[in-house]
């Protein structure tokens, strides 16, 4: 009985450990709100993973990490739907505002983004060592959190100026069995391991690596779907087929389009010249040409190219800048 009193008396060295920290933390909780005290306490319990670079040890890292570092675009990710995947081709999202970087910017952003990361196990070390004293260092906690704060803005910059490659590498690989908006999901989750992972040091581009490990986690999310389909195999069932939804909203974005469309050729909102409408009208079927003729088909660019007088390849060109400004028109007004 008695050394069963004296085991509740004495904890173990781990339960003194947490208890130190409970009560180092619960001190210092009239100078930090409850959302950073719990930012603090999950960054001192656990590892925070970094990807190591020689040039962090020296004394003017942070001069030529930040400022020698080349400016670098935000990226616009207003374009990003990823479940309208008919809509969303490289050409339209390029458009939109999908930043490509050069080697230079990206290496730049990657120290930038590790960087933070050894700053704040850096001062991870400092405030452990100080627990013993009894409270946290507050001084160290705020810069270890503002530096985790700046570690959590460059690895979003990063992962939404990559958000291109999730979709792109979701369409190539198209697996029926896995619904495309779980299969995105899981992209997104690759591409923040891959951005934890990367390092810059090696010389290659992020997207070499990033593909590559965003098609092994689809690879992974297959298998995982096969296997519970064997452990649990059902014959069909009506109620289990997968909802028409998306394809009833893209019809329905799609109709829109053609309204809009039809609004700005009837209106020529686009300000189309003469011969720029003639082209779109007779290459697509639309505008007057389908008025005067409800039953009109397009015509070739060589068809189209005998009736105004040009050659065929001129044709090309004409309908290309005029459906740039349609397009331009178009996206203006959803923006709008």
């Amino acid at each position: 009985m008695a050394e069963m009193m004296t085991k509740k008396k004495n904890p173990s060295p781990l339960e003194q450990a947490r208890r130190g920290k409970r009560v180092s933390m619960a001190a210092s909780a009239s100078q930090l709100s409850e959302q950073d005290q719990r930012i603090v306490a999950q960054l001192l319990a656990e590892k925070y993973d970094l990807v190591q670079n020689d040039l962090f040890a020296k004394a003017d890292a942070e001069v030529k990490i930040f400022d020698e570092a080349p400016p670098i675009q935000y990226p616009d990710t207003s374009w990003y739907h990823p479940l309208m995947e008919n809509m969303t081709d490289v050409r339209t999202t390029k458009n939109m505002g999908t930043v490509l970087l050069t080697a230079a910017e990206e290496r730049a952003l990657f120290l930038q983004f590790n960087y933070c990361r050894y700053m704040v196990n850096q001062l991870k070390d400092q405030i452990n060592a100080k627990m013993g004293r009894g409270s946290v260092n507050t001084k160290l906690a705020r810069q270890m959190l503002q530096w985790y704060r700046k570690a959590e803005a460059y690895r979003d910059q990063i992962a939404q100026t990559n958000l291109a490659l999730v979709l792109a590498m979701a369409k190539r690989t198209r697996m029926s069995e896995v619904d495309f908006g779980d299969l995105v999901s899981e992209g997104n989750m690759a591409l923040l391991r891959a951005v934890d992972k990367f390092d810059v040091a090696r010389g290659f581009k992020f997207s070499t690596y990033a593909c590559r490990a965003i098609l092994k986690a689809f690879s992974r999310s297959g298998v995982k779907l096969s296997k519970y389909r064997q452990l649990f195999p059902t014959d069909f069932d009506p109620k289990l087929e997968k909802s028409d939804y998306m394809q009833k909203k893209r019809e329905s974005h799609e109709e829109d389009c053609v309204d809009e469309l039809k609004t700005i050729m009837k209106n020529n909102r686009a300000e189309l010249t003469p011969i720029e409408q003639e082209v779109i009208e007779h290459r697509f079927g639309v505008g007057k040409r389908l008025e005067e003729d409800p039953e009109a088909s397009p015509l070739t660019l060589e068809q189209v190219g005998k009736i105004i007088g040009v050659t065929k390849e001129r044709v090309r060109q004409i309908q290309n800048k005029a459906l740039d400004k349609i397009r331009v028109t178009l996206e203006s007004d959803y923006l709008d």
